[in-house]
């Protein structure tokens, strides 16, 4: 077997382009759609999940003195991007009390919690007779959770669909290539857009080691008997066991091969049944 190399061909805090090669025919399409659905789907990441904005209670409101209503808010809201420390969810909040534009950098959040995009537009207020205070909270999880998962939340707290996947985007191609004489070889190019809370190779390497745990479960595995449990048997009511071969409506021939076998009820027929004979 023919070891592959990983190659970067290209490298920032928001994209990366990796090759790896040679590969054994085949190779290059299981592990780039395996990683590409890993790097999508299992990463941790940061993200508001619900928002208090003061003397608002539903999504669909108003808000005084401000350019933007709150559904428009909370589209600007989905698109910042956090880096969280902390396992449990973290309230951050900004207050607006005179005119103008308000960025994610003027949220006041905990030492645990960073801003990694600060320069993006939440709102604009346009009368500095504004007075509002905006709370909302950071969780850290895995891949997206819509709003309605969060529909019991306390009233005035607005749920959040939830974008925690720190990969935006993630593409691989599979070109062939060539050791000496040999032509079947695979190259894997895999390209990964990130939203800078992660380092693309971070990424890479994450996904890897995701996929890696769940290959040396299955390789490890040993076979294991499921002990079945024991079914009891119930008991064959009286009634029926009492019951003569004449209510049966067998046939003439049917009913005098039971009674030469000197079965007269219901219940002997079915105890023979059991038992398997015939």
């Amino acid at each position: 077997m023919v070891l592959p190399k990983i190659e970067i061909e290209a490298s920032s805090r928001n994209y990366g382009h990796f090759v790896v090669s040679p590969l054994e025919s085949g190779y290059g399409i299981t592990l780039g759609n395996s990683l590409r659905r890993v790097l999508l789907s299992s990463l941790m990441g940061a993200a508001v999940t619900s928002l208090r904005i003061s003397g608002i209670h539903h999504e669909f409101s108003p808000i005084p003195n401000v350019r933007e209503d709150t559904t428009q808010l909370i589209l600007n809201v989905k698109q910042i991007r956090f880096k969280s420390t902390s396992e449990e969810p973290v309230r951050i909040h900004v207050e607006v009390t005179q005119e103008g534009p308000i960025t994610a950098g003027d949220l006041v959040c905990p030492p645990e919690v960073e801003v990694v995009n600060p320069d993006q537009y939440l709102l604009t207020a346009d009368s500095n007779e504004v007075d509002l205070d905006i709370e909302m909270v950071v969780e850290v999880g895995r891949g997206y959770s819509p709003a309605e998962e969060r529909a019991k939340l306390p009233l005035g707290e607005i749920p959040v669909d939830a974008i925690f996947s720190p990969v935006k985007k993630a593409a691989y191609r599979v070109e062939r290539t060539r050791i000496g004489q040999q032509t079947d070889y695979d190259k894997l190019n895999l390209e990964v857009w990130t939203d800078g809370t992660i380092a693309p190779e971070d990424s890479v390497r994450k996904s890897a080691n995701i996929l890696v745990q769940y290959l040396t479960l299955l390789a490890g595995a040993e076979t294991v008997e499921v002990e079945q449990p024991e079914v009891k048997e119930e008991g064959i009511p009286s009634r029926v066991y009492d019951a003569p071969i004449e209510e049966l409506e067998l046939t003439v021939r049917a009913y005098n091969c039971l009674k030469r076998a000197g079965i007269t009820k219901v219940g002997e027929i079915l105890k023979k049944k059991k038992k398997g004979e015939e």
